[in-house]
């Protein structure tokens, strides 16, 4: 009997110590590298400027933003147009103009690990998840 008893203590402590090690390290850390649901402002932003602004709306009223939808849409317009494929030389692409230095983690950190900066839905959302986060102060048209 005793030694049934000292199996499951040494098992309940390895898989303790499983679990640990698959938790993030904080809760915040856990919400913000998650995955974006598919349903989540599901516009098809490849139809063109009104789409994209109506995907920035969309996104703006689900993570709060300083300045509501109307100020997202403006920074946008006023860093690419609205236009999802929008390079300048200096480094930045996409709607919201994201410096591509710093993509792939941005990127992977607000849910969009395997996605290109000129993927309009994944730029949006991660642009509004910082200006969320941070604010407009990031952007140059703020």
């Amino acid at each position: 009997m005793a030694y049934l008893r000292h199996r499951r203590r040494v098992l309940l402590a390895v898989l303790t110590s499983v679990a640990l090690l698959a938790m993030p390290a904080t809760p915040v850390q856990a919400r913000e590298r998650s995955q974006v649901p598919r349903w989540r402002c599901r516009i098809d932003w490849q139809h063109g400027p009104w789409h994209v602004k109506k995907l920035i709306r969309c996104a703006a009223r689900h993570w709060r933003v300083p300045g509501g939808p109307d100020k997202a849409v403006s920074v946008a317009r006023c860093e690419s147009r609205l236009d999802p494929s929008a390079y300048n030389a200096g480094g930045f692409a996409g709607v919201f103009q994201q410096s591509t230095r710093y993509w792939r983690g941005r990127a992977r950190t607000y849910g969009f690990p395997a996605h290109s900066v000129f993927n309009g839905r994944a730029n949006v959302i991660v642009s509004v998840r910082m200006a969320h986060r941070y604010g407009w102060g990031p952007w140059g048209c703020a």
